[in-house]
């Protein structure tokens, strides 16, 4: 009996969890794997104290971004045409579209790769190809709420990187010290690892993507709430009405914030076992070059044995599987919303060509980058620089935005969301004025 009910528990529990779970785990892709990889193997456990800052900077924009979905009720590209200037907005599409492209190229790239290290026999370019195909069907044909279900549980495959620091057996003590005791070298490599941690932490296509999924949700609650309100209309005042209307946007806006630090920590907890794993069996052992998420995989197997391998290979495609729809959605809704075109992933095929066809070329184009000469680790290096650069300017709008009491009536920011913000802002500024010096 009461195995049931905690079954029944979890169920609703896991029910509540959407969006802000999605986009806190689809953040852990096949590229944000390698970077992880790469700071754990050329530093050991230095950086691990960065997931302690991370998580309080991504919860709070993620958080600000879920808000002005559910009260806006459209996405945020649609909120940037109707309230700022036309300049911003395609500043934003130039820098934003051809980063995601090629974080999808290196997603791609980077589960072909993993795959032919499970099945060495089949050529990772045969395996991009069809996880490019499933992809595509699975985002074209999937309806919304039956992909989300699919996002959701790939979400547990973010689990499995949990496990590997068990098989590498790590010196807590020293765990516990360079968690809660923060080391940085002023130096070049250092610096350039530091800003690519909070760069694939905190990415801009997730802000698009949280608010677009928010509105598109509280637009299906609001349509169930609003039925509710005319069938009992007649035994209401206005009073009345407004206030269960107020409590019910209270209630999202709750539910929202659960999803939503659920869905950071978990992103933030992978980012920290990762380099866990990869800081105690790479860095340990003397291998401290890796440039690939095949490479670490790789390198694992020999240091902490097969379990720890497949663990990690097979993560490598599941999260492949949930980003690159998060990041050609994110995509499709910021040109689509751009230009006017009409279209979502609930609509079929037919009733959405124009944003369907925009999906279809990313994924295209995400495919044929590393086929034109340009490897997953340029891709990584060029979208960190992309990202970098448009951060700052989409923190300070998404902060202004919740700020506006024209947009946002009674649901601006707190005083922790605004000091935490701007936090981020400094932060992700400091990372992009360091990123171009270090080229130069």
């Amino acid at each position: 009996m009461n195995s049931k009910g905690t079954s029944s528990k979890l169920t609703k529990f896991f029910k509540v969890l959407g969006p802000g779970l999605v986009t806190g785990a689809s953040d852990d892709d096949p590229s944000g794997i390698a970077t992880y990889s790469q700071a754990g193997a050329k530093f050991g456990l230095t950086t691990l104290w960065v997931a302690l800052i991370t998580f309080p900077l991504m919860a709070a924009i993620q958080e600000m971004c879920a808000r002005i979905g559910i009260v806006t009720s459209v996405g945020l590209t649609t909120t940037l045409k109707k309230h700022y200037s036309r300049f911003l907005l395609y500043l934003m599409l130039i820098f934003s579209v051809p980063a995601i492209v090629l974080n999808i190229g290196a997603d791609i790239a980077g589960m072909g790769a993993v795959a032919n290290l499970l099945l060495p026999s089949v050529s990772p370019i045969i395996f991009s190809v069809a996880f490019t195909l499933l992809l595509l069907v699975m985002i074209i044909y999937l309806p919304y709420q039956k992909m989300v279900a699919v996002l959701k549980y790939l979400c547990l495959s973010l689990l499995l990187y949990i496990a590997v620091p068990f098989f590498t057996h790590p010196d807590w003590w020293q765990v516990a010290r360079r968690t809660f005791i923060p080391t940085i070298h002023f130096n070049k490599d250092f610096i350039e690892i530091l800003v690519a941690l909070l760069g694939t932490t905190i990415s801009p296509y997730l802000f698009f993507w949280q608010v677009t999924m928010e509105a598109k949700d509280v637009q299906s609650s609001r349509q169930l709430f609003l039925a509710r309100r005319r069938i009992l209309k007649n035994e209401e005042d206005h009073t009345v009405a407004h206030a269960k209307e107020k409590n019910f946007m209270s209630l999202l806006i709750k539910k929202m914030q659960l999803d939503v630090n659920l869905g950071m920590l978990l992103s933030n907890l992978v980012m920290f076992f990762i380099i866990l794993a990869t800081g105690t069996a790479l860095f340990g052992h003397g291998i401290s070059q890796i440039d690939t998420v095949e490479q670490a995989a790789k390198a694992l197997q020999p240091v902490a044995g097969d379990a720890s391998y497949l663990v990690f290979t097979v993560g490598v495609i599941g999260t492949g599987l949930l980003a690159i729809p998060v990041l050609s959605g994110s995509l499709s809704y910021i040109v689509s919303e751009t230009f006017g075109w009409k279209g979502d992933l609930d609509k079929k095929f037919f009733q959405a060509k124009s944003f369907y066809i925009v999906i279809i070329i990313s994924l295209l184009l995400g495919l044929m980058i590393n086929y034109w000469g340009l490897s997953p680790i340029k891709a990584l290096f060029y979208t960190a620089i992309l990202y970098g650069l448009t951060s700052p300017l989409l923190i300070g709008i998404v902060l202004h935005i919740a700020n506006n009491k024209k947009i946002m009536k009674t649901h601006t920011n707190s005083r922790l969301s605004n000091g935490l913000g701007f936090a981020t802002l400094i932060v992700m500024t400091a990372a992009a004025v360091a990123l171009i010096w270090l080229q130069f």
